[in-house]
């Protein structure tokens, strides 16, 4: 049956996949089972729709009540300038790696599943934080209910792996299984301008979850030419993720791989100016390659979003004060000032 989705539907739908507040994805999933049409062709949505909406509202409930009665909340509020979820099958030094990264004191140990609940902490880099979010491990036996909800947030994924360890690629495979058995797919392509798709009148999946993702062996110190065990792990895996060797033990690595972060998730950091006032360099707003000024406005506030007229940009010489509409696209280490139209 033609699932006929409204324009409505579609609009709700859209904004639920932009979401990334728990709070807000819960409104844009009311908005979803409002607009959706009823009847047999769009049941089963439905009942996912209403599903999802139990899982987020008792998600809130838990974070509202405190962890003595309710236990940790499940969903990790993004912070930083993107969100990355470290996954991997047990033992692969996930944890170590995650306390090595941000100092968050994450418990660590030489037994499967020590981490129980999602763990935030911050990578520093230059004048921006990556937050970073240690999951439990991830096997075909064992997945918590929770991690759909837990990866929506996410921007991307680090999936750590153990190269020394000979089952290492059934364990990544069986953890690549068990994600897809929850709709949730990892990606090697980081490129932000492949995600568009073509409009289409059939029921797409609204919670299907396409991750970018890279591996990291963890442990390189600790594994006799590490780096052409990754490459063979990746041949005989047949996906081609971006990889990198470092060491949780020593350091090594740790700074190229904040960096290489940065740039494949295309941070974009721009500075604002208020009018006759030097540039605020302290803390940078945090886009992507290809948003705009308007974007920018929507992150400062949304009354400055709603009002503005046009920006005025510093980037060089030659752009010094030069007036841009809302549409422009922004780049690295802009200055901008934002005009709206009470000014």
């Amino acid at each position: 049956m033609p699932a006929n989705l409204s324009p409505d539907y579609k609009a709700a739908e859209a904004a639920f996949r932009q979401a990334s507040e728990p709070k807000e994805r819960l409104e844009r999933l009311r908005e979803m089972l409002r607009t959706i049409p009823k009847h047999k062709g769009t049941e089963h949505l439905q009942a996912d729709i209403k599903t999802r909406i139990k899982q987020l509202t008792e998600e809130l409930a838990a974070g509202r009540k405190g962890g003595a009665r309710s236990g940790p909340s499940h969903v990790v509020r993004p912070e930083g300038a993107a969100q990355i979820a470290l996954l991997g099958p047990p033992n692969t030094g996930k944890s170590t790696l995650h306390d090595r990264l941000t100092r968050s004191g994450a418990e660590a140990g030489p037994y499967p599943f020590t981490t129980q609940f999602p763990q935030p902490g911050m990578i520093p880099y230059e004048d921006v934080n990556l937050q970073i979010v240690d999951l439990p491990p991830i096997t075909e036996q064992y997945q918590v209910t929770w991690i759909v909800n837990a990866l929506q947030p996410a921007d991307a994924a680090l999936v750590v792996v153990d190269v020394g360890t000979p089952d290492c690629l059934d364990q990544l495979t069986g953890m690549l299984a068990a994600l897809a058995n929850r709709r949730i797919t990892l990606v090697p392509d980081w490129d932000r301008t492949h995600e568009e798709e073509e409009e289409t009148d059939e029921i797409e999946d609204p919670f299907a979850i396409r991750l970018p993702a890279a591996l990291v062996a963890a442990r390189a110190d600790e594994v006799p030419n590490a780096e052409e065990e990754l490459e063979i792990l990746q041949e005989l895996l047949e996906i081609r993720f971006p990889s990198m060797t470092v060491s949780a033990r020593t350091g090594t690595g740790l700074e190229a791989l904040a960096r290489w972060l940065f740039e494949a998730l295309e941070v974009v950091r721009v500075y604002t100016k208020a009018p006759g006032r030097p540039p605020d360099y302290d803390q940078p707003f945090t886009v992507r390659r290809g948003d705009t000024v308007q974007d920018v406005a929507r992150m400062v506030h949304k009354e400055i979003a709603d009002s503005l007229k046009f920006g005025r940009l510093w980037r060089n010489e030659s752009t010094n004060g030069r007036q841009v509409g809302r549409d422009y696209r922004v780049a690295d280490r802009d200055v901008l000032e934002l005009v709206t139209g009470r000014e």
